[in-house]
């Protein structure tokens, strides 16, 4: 465990160092700048529209650093030739894919939380030079704390995402082929609910059933996403959340188990 945490560690570092502050101040100047731009267009829909706006950057900027350095965790060793003198030192194989991992996830959990930062303060400014009619109008206050559910619902989804761009690293020799793979798997699990109901749209069953198999198969992107309900103050159940949370740990693990027995197995000769 010490040498996880110590590969994580490093990973974490070179992670924020790199490439996660520049995400940060890139979204807080965006978000900034056109929330000052729509508060002058629309009429007291400004305060929804900032909502939805900033938990989407929120998941597009994670998803882009979820991919592009998972991917590159393994495919930068390799290609470096690096990876032979980190595995020379006593540092087994599967401590250096989860350190990696865990490494990533806190990059990327950090990335978010200062970024919500950024979009209370952003949302405290709306709300103070709103009109009260507006304000009253709306169907959650401006810092509703419920906002915090969709940001880590969003947390969970690019843990899961990081787990997936991992897994195709440990094969792939090619990090474009890795990252189309990702963006494939991240788009297909977006439709859940279609593959699920896919046999009442097609008159072949073969066709159906193989729409409902990959439902259960590939990952469930769809059920991370809140956003709806949090913006337009609808309820959530603690039941569902709850739920979601467990099917990405246990993908997660399966994930990641079936990466660290590729990658035990891999010749880098």
């Amino acid at each position: 465990m010490r040498t996880i945490g110590l590969v994580a560690l490093h990973v974490f570092r070179d992670s924020v160092r790199d490439k996660v502050l520049y995400s940060i101040v890139a979204f807080a100047v965006v978000l900034m700048a056109v929330s000052y731009v729509i508060g002058q267009l629309t009429a007291g829909q400004d305060l929804k529209i900032i909502k939805d706006l900033g938990l989407a950057a929120m998941s597009l900027l994670g998803l882009f650093i979820a991919v592009f350095i998972g991917i590159g965790l393994i495919a930068r060793e390799i290609d470096r030739r690096s990876i032979y003198a980190v595995l020379a030192k006593p540092v087994r194989r599967h401590e250096l894919l989860l350190g990696k991992y865990l490494g990533l996830v806190g990059t990327l959990f950090v990335n978010l939380a200062v970024m919500a930062l950024a979009y209370y303060a952003v949302l405290a400014y709306i709300g103070a030079t709103l009109p009260e009619t507006a304000l009253q109008a709306a169907p959650a206050p401006a810092t509703d704390p419920r906002l915090l559910l969709a940001v880590l619902m969003i947390g969970l989804e690019l843990a899961l995402v990081t787990a997936v761009a991992l897994f195709w690293s440990t094969f792939s020799s090619s990090a474009l082929l890795s990252a189309g793979l990702t963006f494939g798997l991240y788009i297909a699990g977006q439709f859940g609910a279609d593959l699920k109901n896919f046999e009442q749209v097609v008159t072949s069953p073969a066709a159906g059933l193989v729409g409902r198999a990959l439902y259960y198969l590939l990952p469930n992107f769809a059920a991370f996403d809140i956003k709806a309900e949090v913006v337009h103050g609808l309820p959530i159940q603690p039941g569902y959340l709850a739920l979601t949370a467990a099917y990405a740990c246990v993908y997660i693990a399966l994930l990641l188990t079936a990466s660290v027995m590729i990658f035990a197995r891999r010749d880098f000769k």
